[in-house]
């Protein structure tokens, strides 16, 4: 009998998770001791949450880099250390753990003075951390996701608050005070608390902003201490990504003016409302947004400052949280002017049902008669600049940076931006 299976015969469910967690953890120390014990002595920041890691940890490298230190950085979309960087090109968010422990090698051996990444609900659920000296922990935002793996909201959000608890413990935490599981968070972390959104009792307050196609002027208060701020991207969500990211600076002693600085020098990241410019008369736009929640606000944001209309192409992924499906196609319905659903990934699920799955949610959210499925991405893409006017925008959803697409088992070659620019 195979060894997996004769242990899960025999021990319960309990006993099962206390072996898997006692192995993780071990295995972790083993990995620290083989590599030095890279961590030790580092300023790490880690960035969780639903939407915005990726962005947020940039924002934040960028804030940290101008104040004048030196940086490790590990996010879905790259890898840099001390000012080098290379495209992470593993699909992975958080490395394996022998290869996240090289890094934090690499990186010591530079002597950078903060590592910043980000800390997804698995690697955590996974003691990925264990043993991390966690100075700040940020949190940007909860909604569905990964229910595949964590079950409920209630898990998801349970493995996310170990960021901010006993086991990783935290010197500071830095939580959005307008996210509806802020409370949540706030009765389980340990360390100080600083706090950022729209909310009075935010930390760093925001009190204003004004976005157009291409920029978003801020006004935050930091105490008695009032800052104007200029961010040179456009949207909303940005906004909070950008707050979340000085809250992080000024945690660790950047003072508002510098992080102030610092935002005003960050630029878009590769599949992050990464802004497609061939000479055509309407905006294109290449977005990871995989979530529910990540395609209304990048939605809302786009409609905010659209002098046309807004049209996405999209679709959901192949074996993954297929809960979030419909309510994915009622945010498109909702909130785009014209939708072409599309294949994303579709690992080793049969295309057409996830297709329906979507659609279901669209149809329920009155957006039949603007929608057209059309499988092929490339074509769904064509058909999108085909059908835009002058003044409208088009976003194209889901895949993002990734340089492959798992299309039934097998990893196909794909560049979104490159697609895009072919037929515009």
């Amino acid at each position: 009998m195979n060894p997996k299976k004769l242990v899960r015969k025999v021990l319960p469910d309990r006993g099962i998770r206390m072996a898997e967690e006692a192995y993780r953890k071990s295995r972790i120390y083993a990995l620290q001791s083989r590599y030095g014990f890279p961590t030790r002595g580092m300023r790490i920041i880690a960035v969780t949450g639903t939407n915005g890691k990726t962005t947020t940890c940039s924002f934040l490298n960028e804030i940290i880099k101008s104040a004048g230190y030196k940086t490790g950085v590990i996010t879905t979309a790259y890898i840099e250390i001390a000012g080098k960087r290379q495209p992470n090109l593993t699909h992975r968010t958080v490395p394996l753990s022998s290869e996240l422990l090289q890094i934090f090698k690499k990186a010591k051996a530079k002597k950078v003075d903060f590592f910043i990444l980000e800390a997804t609900s698995q690697a955590l659920h996974q003691h990925k951390f264990s043993g991390f000296p966690i100075e700040v922990a940020v949190m940007t935002n909860l909604t569905q996701d990964h229910l595949d793996y964590h079950g409920t909201m209630e898990r998801y959000a349970a493995a996310k608050a170990r960021l901010f608890d006993n086991y990783c413990k935290p010197d500071f935490v830095v939580l959005n005070r307008d996210d509806k599981w802020y409370q949540y968070f706030e009765d389980r972390s340990i360390g100080q608390e600083l706090s950022y959104g729209k909310h009075p009792d935010s930390t760093l307050q925001l009190i204003k902003s004004k976005t157009s196609d291409d920029s978003t002027d801020l006004v935050v208060t930091y105490g008695s201490a009032k800052q104007a701020v200029t961010l040179p991207l456009p949207g909303e969500f940005n906004v909070s990504n950008a707050l979340a990211a000085m809250t992080a600076a000024l945690a660790v002693g950047v003072s508002l003016e510098k992080a102030a600085g610092g935002i005003s020098k960050v630029s878009a990241v590769a599949g992050r409302m990464q802004s497609i410019e061939a000479g055509q008369p309407f905006k294109v736009y290449v977005d990871f947004a995989v979530s529910p929640d990540a395609i209304e606000k990048v939605l809302q944001s786009l409609k905010s400052t659209a002098k046309g209309r807004v049209i996405i192409v999209f679709g959901a992924t192949g074996d993954r949280d297929k809960g979030k499906r419909a309510d994915m196609g009622k945010a498109a319905a909702k909130h785009a002017d014209l939708i072409f659903l599309t294949d994303d990934e579709t690992y080793t699920e049969d295309p057409e049902v996830i297709r329906q799955a979507v659609y279901k949610g669209i149809v329920s959210a009155k957006g039949k008669a603007k929608t057209t499925i059309i499988a092929d991405r490339e074509e769904a893409i064509r058909a999108a600049f085909q059908a835009a006017k002058k003044s409208d925008v088009v976003l194209l959803a889901g895949i993002g940076h990734e340089d492959y697409r798992n299309m039934g088992g097998k990893k196909l070659p794909w560049n979104e931006a490159a697609v895009a620019k072919k037929y515009l």
